[in-house]
């Protein structure tokens, strides 16, 4: 159980990659909220058959409390989420696929200063410093291509989703420490059915009200949807699952192994050409990841 989160963190890196580049797919024709909800609709259902699943093969007899603090972090948690997914497809639209993830990808330290500077989280020096080296291998990845279309728009953008990836993180595990008296398996699953909860249902609501030609974009793109939805699925229950057994910062140093997926796929299925420096901010990303695991 001592590693488990590292399997966890790993399926989420590999499942978001592949959620990222079928987002990218989607938002060539539909707009940003409905490329956001594309990531809940179908993972409300299957986040429901897990819970279950959960209860049925790993019975649990204690009995679940939710306190008001839990469906605070949950509240804040899922808007987090829903305003960084929206924010990281307008990267799409700014600069290349690689690059977008990369600029994003500044969660990790931006969570590693939140999380010490406000929720008693603690990381060794080696934690810090994998942490630290993870977020230069990001800049290296990110300057590629030459900062080719690189403006002050992308960077605020690219910032601003990583700060509300970071806040997301933290709370979900804020929000599954709550539930002490689950195992930590159970915790995370009701987290995820609590975040996709709200977060598929409040935004039904707001584009049923304000947007029906945005739900009609998506219903034309059916499958496309349902593929965002089933890999959002599955790198939710990755990150919720780590992120509830080991620190954020940790988890999401790790997971920046994400961008070895998501330079793969950009260069064979967007056929994107890789720079000479992203191959070295590939290197220091692994070195970052054993560090953090090392720790």
């Amino acid at each position: 159980m001592a590693f488990s989160w590292i399997l966890f963190t790993l399926m989420a890196a590999f499942m978001q990659a592949w959620r990222n580049a079928f987002q990218k797919q989607l938002s060539t024709t539909v707009d940003v909220w409905g490329v956001t909800l594309a990531r809940f609709i179908f993972a409300l259902p299957f986040a429901l058959l897990y819970l279950g699943s959960l209860y049925h093969l790993s019975p649990v007899t204690a009995s679940v409390t939710f306190i008001t603090k839990y469906w605070v972090y949950i509240l804040i948690a899922g808007i987090s989420q829903i305003l960084a997914t929206a924010l990281m497809v307008q990267l799409f639209k700014q600069k290349n696929y690689a690059i977008g993830v990369g600029l994003a990808k500044s969660e990790a330290i931006i969570a590693a200063i939140i999380g010490v500077a406000f929720l008693s989280d603690h990381l060794s020096w080696w934690a810090w410093f994998g942490v630290l080296l993870g977020a230069f291998a990001v800049f290296l990845l990110s300057r590629g291509h030459g900062f080719t279309g690189f403006s002050a728009k992308t960077l605020a953008i690219g910032i601003g989703s990583g700060f509300c990836f970071a806040i997301t993180s933290l709370l979900v595990r804020e929000a599954s420490l709550e539930l002490s008296m689950l195992p930590i398996i159970h915790r995370a699953a009701w987290v995820l059915l609590s975040v996709i909860g709200f977060q598929c249902i409040s935004m039904l609501i707001y584009l049923s009200l304000f947007s029906r030609q945005t739900l009609i974009a998506m219903w034309q793109r059916a499958g496309l949807t349902f593929k965002v939805s089933v890999c959002s699925f599955m790198a939710s229950l990755g990150w919720f699952t780590a992120m509830s057994m080991m620190s954020v910062p940790v988890v999401k140093t790790l997971g920046q192994i994400e961008i070895l997926f998501s330079l793969m796929i950009s260069a064979y299925f967007f056929k994107e050409k890789l720079a000479k420096a992203e191959h070295w901010g590939l290197g220091l990303v692994v070195i970052a990841a054993i560090l953090v695991i090392w720790a």
